[in-house]
């Protein structure tokens, strides 16, 4: 009874006072700030894994902001990312039938992280036929401007692999000049250039990164290559038929005419846009069992241009014909006095353009790239290439070719 009388006896006091009612005041509502979404590939505990594999993340709500990748004797495996930031992709190609830890970090705006880790295992050394790739460009050579990143495949790649492999290609510059990839039509060759001539002392840096990726369903890449080069002085010949002139140039200054006999009319000189690819002090065109061949000559100061036999070298049985007639069997005759010159002007990768004979050159015999224009090449890309990568305005002043090394030895047909 007592504790009833002094409830309602306090009753009165709770709902006197003034005649307004209040209500408590509202609490502030508290906002949750979501950490990243994140999921990663390969899923954890895959197996099978292909040596070419990737640590692909995918993030919503932030961005990465660490990799840590890790193999299974907890040794650090390097790895970087693509420009777009897709995939984290191992230096070298990972080993097989060994295990794998990725972690992951991505960050919010926020600073609320989230990390996962996933482990995979890779598959054992594969069985099938390997696609042999050649690298033509080495390592530590100073090329000319004209000098495209050419890579061959033996077997050809076809159509429908392209992409997968074109992924697996990375060219850096430095300074950046970016550019695209395009493929010769049977998928024998694949070019990577910039919509201009490389500028003089840029540095090139690539990696084909084939081994064992799957290609095709029914072969397997090869191996990993990789070259770092630069790119020198400027030079660039050009040959005109109908003046039977080859002008010289270089820092896009005439140095030197040279009276030229080319290839008669039943075997004749390409027109086109070529690259200098090899260079020869003495070397043997042997035809013998080839179309309009037969023979077998001794030549000084070679420079191969296509991968037919079309070359610029010494003649000296023909001089009285140089800059008058055409007699060769397609190669570019000079003295051997203005070949052993111009051997000492000119390397692997300067641009020599020939007008006016009676055939084109073909796409594929030799490299190139750069006989086609910049919107024809990159539709020869596997891959979507940047709409706004293109050349620079015409007013800009000319890219100019330069020297360079000694590529990866090259098939041995041979001209005359």
């Amino acid at each position: 009874m007592a504790l009833v009388a002094v409830t309602v006896a306090a009753t009165p006091l709770v709902l006197g006072g003034c005649t307004t009612e209040r209500k408590p005041a509202a609490r502030p509502t508290e906002q949750v700030v979501p950490s990243p979404e994140l999921t990663l590939t390969p899923t954890d505990l895959s197996r099978n894994v292909p040596l070419s594999a990737e640590v692909v993340p995918h993030v919503t709500g932030g961005k990465i902001t660490a990799v840590r990748i890790v193999d299974d004797t907890g040794t650090l495996v390097e790895a970087e990312p693509r420009a777009d930031g897709s995939a984290w992709v191992p230096t070298a190609p990972l080993r097989p039938q060994h295990t794998y830890t990725a972690a992951v970090t991505a960050t919010a705006e926020s600073g609320r992280t989230t990390t996962r880790t996933t482990t995979f295992t890779t598959a054992a050394a594969s069985t099938k036929p390997q696609v042999t790739s050649t690298l033509y460009f080495a390592d530590k050579q100073t090329y000319g401007t004209a000098m495209p990143v050419t890579i061959g495949f033996d077997p050809p790649i076809a159509r429908a692999a392209r992409a997968d492999v074109q992924r697996r290609l990375f060219v850096t510059t430095n300074p950046p000049q970016p550019g695209a990839w395009s493929w010769v039509d049977d998928g024998s060759q694949v070019y990577y250039r910039a919509p201009d001539f490389w500028r003089p002392g840029t540095t090139i840096s690539v990696r084909a990164g084939l081994a064992g990726l799957p290609i095709g369903g029914n072969h397997i890449g090869d191996a990993d290559r990789t070259a770092t080069s630069r790119i020198g002085r400027q030079v660039a010949l050009e040959v005109d038929n109908a003046t039977k002139q080859m002008r010289v140039l270089r820092d896009g200054k005439l140095i030197r005419r040279i009276p030229v006999s080319l290839g008669k009319r039943s075997t004749p000189t390409s027109s086109g846009k070529m690259v200098i690819m090899e260079k020869y002090q003495y070397t043997t065109f042997d035809t013998r069992g080839e179309p309009n061949g037969g023979y077998v000559v001794n030549v000084e100061d070679a420079q191969r241009l296509t991968w037919g036999g079309e070359f610029i070298h010494g003649a000296p049985w023909s001089v009285s014909d140089q800059g008058h007639r055409n007699v060769s069997h397609g190669c570019t005759n000079i003295s051997a006095a203005n070949a052993d010159w111009l051997m000492g002007v000119t390397q692997v990768g300067d641009l020599v353009t020939f007008t006016g004979t009676e055939v084109r050159l073909q796409s594929g015999n030799g490299w190139t790239a750069w006989n086609t224009s910049w919107s024809q090449f990159v539709r020869g890309s596997a891959l979507p290439v940047p709409a706004d990568l293109g050349p620079a305005p015409a007013s800009a002043p000319p890219a100019r070719a330069v020297t360079g090394g000694v590529p990866t030895p090259s098939p041995s047909a041979f001209g005359g």
